[in-house]
């Protein structure tokens, strides 16, 4: 934990510079992967949209 602390404070002085992780995936995969969840609930009817969301209460809940 303050080994992390001591980086933030590295990064914020500018005695180190804060080297995001590239997890692969392209810029306009990003982009396109943001949209998929909006174009396919605006494809679906509403009564499938509410039997999904109770689908994924009922799991919440079980627990």
């Amino acid at each position: 934990m303050i080994g992390n602390a001591v980086r933030v404070m590295r990064i914020a002085t500018g005695e180190e510079t804060d080297d995001a992780p590239d997890d692969g995936k392209s810029a306009a995969a990003k982009e396109l992967g943001s949209k998929g969840g909006r174009k396919r609930a605006a494809n679906m009817t509403p009564e499938r949209r509410a039997e999904i969301a109770k689908k994924a209460a009922q799991s919440r809940w079980k627990r």
